[in-house]
């Protein structure tokens, strides 16, 4: 092969691994609507509306699998299941831990260290290097989801709350653990997602019958939970795998700083929530971490489009 063909080959596979960052980046703008979709379910308890809304997106995928992977259904290794499985119900089991026995923001902010720790530990994946770049730019997504989070009245964490704060923590390295480590498995098709979220709906369903009481949906509830599938809780992790198995992990862990920044967009828009100086000054803050993180990115979009 000639250097021109082999620096085409590179750009292309380059270009590849950019749309797919893209198409990962699209699970980040569907879990900003989690918040707004959520208030609208009403009084419906935790456990089960993540059975009802995990049970609509394992349907959505459920077809795809029936219809073209009984092969690789079949040779699924024991540890892409405990990865999917376990990440997608540990996450969501230690963060309503955390609710339970911790005050929102201060879980809240907590959990939602996922993002940095998803830049820090691709340092340990195969042929991936961790530039001070990508660094910097997650801490300032953080910076910004913290003034975001706390509306720059800061936080008071408390002894009283370290079981929340605990598992607030686990919920993070849950999360962060099974982004970066699904890189081990790129030859299991992205529609065996639908298998891990119907799973991770019959755990929630079980934890459900033990620990709450059942409340039935109302009107535009059913809309409400159907739209939680479609989206944030169920079609979002299908995007999210493509994106974690074939992207840039780096970028993608950075640009999840934008969920809480557009979620409070959201909010405000639709007048849930006010605008103010904190949000202001998040925008500018993630806004300018991602630009910092995705630098190497636009410069392979450019010798993409040069050599193309």
């Amino acid at each position: 092969m000639t250097d021109r063909g082999m620096t085409r080959g590179l750009v292309e596979d380059q270009a590849r691994r950019l749309r797919a960052t893209g198409l990962g980046a699209a699970a980040v703008l569907l879990w900003a609507s989690l918040a707004l979709f959520t208030t609208s379910t009403g009084r419906i308890p935790p456990f089960q509306l993540t059975a009802m809304a995990f049970a609509v997106g394992g349907l959505l995928g459920l077809p795809r699998v029936l219809r073209g992977h009984g092969t690789a259904l079949r040779g699924l290794p024991a540890g892409a299941w405990a990865l999917g499985i376990g990440g997608l119900f540990g996450y969501h089991f230690f963060y309503f831990l955390a609710l339970r026995n911790a005050p929102a923001v201060d879980a809240g902010l907590i959990a939602y260290l996922w993002p940095l720790l998803i830049v820090v530990f691709s340092a340990l994946l195969p042929g991936e290097r961790l530039r001070w770049w990508h660094t910097a730019g997650a801490l300032l997504g953080l910076a910004g989801t913290v003034l975001l989070v706390t509306g720059g009245r800061g936080v008071q964490f408390r002894s009283e709350y370290l079981l929340g704060y605990g598992a607030a923590g686990v919920c993070a390295l849950v999360w962060s653990a099974y982004s970066v480590a699904n890189r081990r498995y790129p030859q299991v098709p992205t529609d065996l997602v639908a298998l891990f979220c119907l799973a991770t709906a019959l755990l929630a369903a079980v934890c459900h019958v033990l620990f709450e009481t059942t409340v039935r949906p109302e009107g535009w509830q059913w809309a409400a939970v159907l739209a939680l599938g479609l989206g944030p809780v169920g079609g979002a992790f299908y995007v999210w795998d493509h994106g974690t198995k074939h992207g840039d992990i780096r970028l993608l862990g950075t640009l999840s700083y934008f969920a809480p920044l557009l979620s409070t967009g959201l909010l405000v828009a639709t007048g849930g929530a006010d605008a103010s100086w904190p949000v202001a000054v998040a925008c500018v803050l993630i806004t300018g971490g991602a630009m910092l993180a995705s630098a190497e990115v636009l410069r392979t979009a450019r010798r993409s489009r040069e050599t193309g």
